[in-house]
């Protein structure tokens, strides 16, 4: 084959990655809701739209190196939640230094990303079983420690500059973001520990036969995901300035939807730390740009998230045609 056909070759391949058919729908939706949306594409909104999906998208990002293997984690929402509530008593009720009471709200995030990786890779009990008793669990705890009622306010402004502030013109948490981000795709991209997810995900035994630390890396992705969970209960309420039982609700859900919609699969095995910013992105922009036009366009609620559905599951379509379109050619003989 020639330079030239290779070269080519390489360009289509490239245009039917998942990851490039996401960025397509993402530039569509920013070009219809900036043209139907009232001041949508100003820097306020997009300002806004950064704050929104800051917390959901440091879940996402903890939740792809599981979701790599082949695991899921269902409670990373409810234990935002409790970390929430760890929080605001470390601060309140302990008369903690804010930061101080922020590192407790992350430890004991690990705590709780501990309590699942044990269950898991000690007990071997299926991940969907474990996160989802300690997803009922955290909340639990959380609704237990402030009587469902009390909520935890009045920080300091030097603390709620974190979710509400500038630096270099760009909101306080989304620097916070681009660190952890960082890691997490130094993590999975360009370490041989990292690169032992996807083996995990393709195939476990096969993993553990090869002298994988399958375990190891379980209890690392568990643990780094319910850390990660207390960092963004810790931005919550910053941003939304108290500490409540119910932040988090439904984020766990979200979080796996952009995880997914940026090209993870659900079984394991293949996956970018990118594709999932992209997936944030189309999640933060679809939110967004729905809620704007509801009124303008007097869309009901109910209709907006049909709306929200229907072009996720239509993101995730064509994705999975291109990937097929891609696996076709692959199996062509070489001319």
């Amino acid at each position: 084959m020639s330079r030239g056909a290779t070269s080519t070759s390489r360009v289509k391949s490239a245009l039917l990655r998942h990851e490039t058919v996401l960025l397509l729908v993402l530039i569509a939706e920013v070009l219809f809701f900036n043209s139907v949306g009232r001041n949508f594409g100003t820097s306020a909104n997009v300002a806004n739209i950064v704050r929104q999906s800051v917390e959901i998208g440091l879940l996402a990002l903890a939740l792809t190196p599981i979701i790599l293997t082949g695991g899921i984690d269902l409670s990373v929402g409810s234990l935002l939640g409790l970390c929430a509530v760890v929080f605001g008593m470390l601060w309140k009720v302990a008369g903690l230094d804010p930061w101080l009471a922020a590192l407790g709200a992350v430890v004991a995030g690990a705590l709780g990303g501990g309590l699942n990786a044990t269950l898991i890779t000690r007990f071997r009990l299926p991940p969907l079983i474990v996160t989802l008793g300690t997803f009922s669990l955290f909340r639990g705890l959380a609704e237990a420690l402030t009587g469902g009622t009390v909520a935890y306010t009045g920080f300091p402004a030097s603390f709620l500059a974190l979710g509400n502030g500038f630096w270099l013109d760009v909101p306080v948490q989304a620097w916070v973001f681009f660190a952890v981000a960082l890691w997490i795709w130094l993590l999975v991209h360009r370490t041989t520990f990292g690169r032992s997810f996807r083996a995990i995900g393709f195939a476990p035994e096969g993993a553990r036969y090869a002298g994988l630390p399958v375990e190891r890396s379980l209890a690392l992705a568990y643990v780094q995901t319910g850390a990660i969970a207390g960092l963004a209960a810790v931005i919550f309420v910053s941003r939304v300035t108290e500490a409540r039982a119910n932040a988090g609700t439904g984020y766990e859900l979200a979080a796996i939807t952009a995880v997914v919609l940026g090209g993870t699969s659900i079984f394991g095995g293949t996956g970018s730390v990118h594709g999932t910013l992209l997936g944030v992105a189309a999640v933060a922009v679809l939110a967004n740009g729905l809620s704007r036009i509801v009124t303008i366009m007097a869309i009901s609620r109910e209709l907006s998230g049909i709306l929200t559905g229907a072009l996720l599951l239509l993101a995730l379509a064509a994705g999975a045609v291109t990937k097929t379109i891609f696996e076709r050619r692959n199996r062509r003989p070489a001319s």
